[in-house]
């Protein structure tokens, strides 16, 4: 189904979240310091989790009611964040889809329309389900992306560390779901058929910060040419996601490699959890340009 487009109104654009664990807290913290979104339910199934008091203590509405709290509104949410799983993600869209709203889902479902801010832009989705991908999605699809647009790629490998401390149980269910979909991503965005997505969970104490390292085979490729490509895809990152930045770029014979490590810059997660802060930084970028097609103003008492 697609999007409709409405006319502008000072209404505030009213969103709701499902999933209280770690990026569900993270989600309703930079939805509350969003100038044009207004949390208007956090849903979860646990009423004693964490997530639920968290969103309680900056005075939201919650309900330990699942998706039917959500279906049982007086009116549709502008915008339904999904924070679950995969497996749940097809429900709940099977489920939303009679309804005029954004869904923006933060799983591996390989469901909807993929987007990565920097390479899909502003422009209006297609569609009403908006697929973000995966963490490592979101930080490896920009530089793959570039680099298949200066240079002639015949093979892209991206691996993805994550601290064990932060990997939910939302995401060890998913992993297949992650492997697949961020493979196919990958393809998707640089055009490039032969890829190959890895996700490691790290034990390490203190835990590792998030990072990602993109291997590449480019012919002719030399360090100066790729640097000034990966450095211009980067910049572009920051600007919605801060703690994003390119920490190595080698090129050695046709082999290249960039490493991004990215730090979570966030009120409730660890400074190492960058895999959860980019793909939520991006989600509420998503709701704040599907707020701007809907004309809506910035709503009061916003803060950042």
């Amino acid at each position: 189904m697609t999007i409709t487009e409405h006319v502008g109104t000072t209404e505030p654009v009213t969103v709701a979240v499902i999933g209280t664990g770690a990026i569900g807290q993270d989600l309703v913290s930079k939805v509350h310091n969003s100038p044009v979104l207004e949390c208007a339910l956090v849903v979860g199934r646990n009423p004693d989790s964490a997530g639920l008091r968290h969103a309680e203590r900056l005075g939201y509405p919650t309900t330990a009611g699942g998706i039917d709290a959500i279906l049982a509104a007086p009116r549709p949410f502008d915008v339904v964040f999904d924070a679950t799983n995969a497996m749940s993600h097809a429900e709940h869209w099977r489920l939303l889809r009679p309804l005029d709203t954004l869904l923006i889902d933060l799983t591996p479902s390989k469901l909807g329309q993929m987007v990565v801010p920097t390479v899909t832009g502003t422009q209006t989705p297609t569609e009403r389900n908006v697929s973000l991908i995966s963490c490592g999605g979101q930080a490896s699809i920009p530089i793959a992306h570039a680099l298949a647009s200066r240079f002639t790629a015949a093979y892209i490998e991206v691996v993805s560390t994550v601290a064990s401390t932060i990997a939910g149980r939302a995401t060890r269910l998913n992993l297949d779901e992650y492997v697949a979909t961020t493979q196919q991503a990958i393809s998707a965005f640089s055009g490039v058929a032969d890829t190959k997505a890895i996700l490691n969970i790290s034990p390490a104490v203190p835990p590792a910060t998030f990072r990602t390292a993109v291997h590449a085979v480019i012919p002719g490729a030399t360090t100066e040419a790729v640097r000034a490509v990966v450095d211009a895809a980067a910049e572009q990152v920051r600007a919605f996601a801060p703690g994003y930045r390119v920490t190595a770029c080698s090129v050695t014979g046709d082999r290249v490699v960039v490493s991004v490590e990215v730090t979570a810059t966030s009120e409730v997660l660890p400074h190492y959890a960058g895999n959860l802060d980019i793909i939520n930084s991006a989600a509420i970028l998503v709701a704040e340009q599907h707020a701007a097609r809907l004309g809506r103003t910035t709503r009061t008492g916003a803060r950042r």
